[in-house]
């Protein structure tokens, strides 16, 4: 064979390259039809935002400053209201209700994904009534209970009621992950002597931050985000979360709303930091090869 025969027959059986397929002018018009539908979704849902923050960067009453940007509303706030004090109550029951919910809601989960009998279909079914239930129902009778403990106008009070509110949703969301992940991998892991435990911390555990990320920010806004329980249940100025320190101040300051929408930036942006700095770790599929050949 000679060498121009060898590069016809080498160029005959390339592999065809990969080209976009051709979208018709139909399919390209849809696309654009649905960009422009989620765009105009995306606008609307902005615009309550964007005057809050518009609201928070404009001059309050009787300020001196003559500029029509400005950020003397958030040094006022810090300066002279319990701003600082309510941001550290909320971010410490929030860190501390995402840590427990995370300690008890990953084994838990996992003995729901994997185990088999009458006794986990039972916990199964209290978990759903238990999620089912209106938080309103129980807030009263939470309240009666806690004023006999003492645990009444107490963070450690607010915090165990947003452990409880959270568990259910918390145990379910952290089953569900699990149930993606192929049990031939733990199967492998207990041949070559690893314990059920040890499987789960090594095996499951390890292919699951994504459902441990979701978990973790359900978590966390639900308890940044609550207003009812810590209405009804702190009393004191020096123990308020942000929602309820927002109503406080709102109701004594209703006219300047300048200083009322900087407190309401200074909500937001915790869990606008959180999703920024989390969001690249949301990547499913880490376990997508370790099942090749099978």
């Amino acid at each position: 064979m000679t060498n121009t025969d060898l590069r016809t027959t080498t160029v005959g059986t390339a592999a065809p390259s990969r080209r976009r397929p051709n979208l018709s002018q139909k399919e390209m018009r849809g696309r654009w039809w649905r960009f422009a539908v989620m765009a105009a979704i995306t606008a609307l849902a902005l615009i309550p935002i964007g005057a809050v923050v518009v609201l928070s960067l404009r001059p309050s009453l009787g300020s001196t400053t003559t500029s029509a940007v400005t950020l003397e509303n958030f040094v006022t706030i810090f300066r002279e209201t319990d701003v600082r004090l309510w941001l550290e109550n909320s971010l410490m029951v929030s860190a501390v209700t995402v840590a427990i919910a995370l300690v008890v809601a990953a084994p838990a989960g996992y003995v729901l994904s994997r185990g088999r009998g009458k006794l986990v279909s039972g916990f199964s079914l209290a978990l759903f009534i238990v999620q089912s239930l209106p938080l309103v129902t129980a807030v009263i009778p939470l309240f009666i209970l806690f004023a006999e403990l003492g645990l009444v106008d107490t963070l450690s009070g607010v915090t165990i009621v947003y452990v409880g509110m959270t568990m259910s949703v918390a145990i379910w969301m952290m089953a569900a992950y699990y149930d993606s992940i192929p049990i031939n991998l733990e199967e492998a892991a207990w041949l070559d002597g690893c314990t059920v435990f040890g499987g789960f911390v090594r095996i499951v555990l390890r292919n699951s931050p994504p459902g441990v990320l979701s978990t973790a920010i359900f978590s966390f806004l639900l308890s940044w985000n609550d207003y009812l329980v810590a209405l009804v249940f702190l009393r004191s100025d020096f123990v308020y979360t942000l929602p309820v320190g927002l109503q406080s101040f709102f109701q004594q300051n209703a006219t300047n709303w300048g200083l009322v929408m900087a407190i309401a930036v200074v909500m937001m942006l915790p869990p606008v930091l959180l999703f920024s700095v989390l969001n690249k770790y949301f990547s499913i599929g880490g376990i997508g090869g370790s099942l090749a050949g099978q």
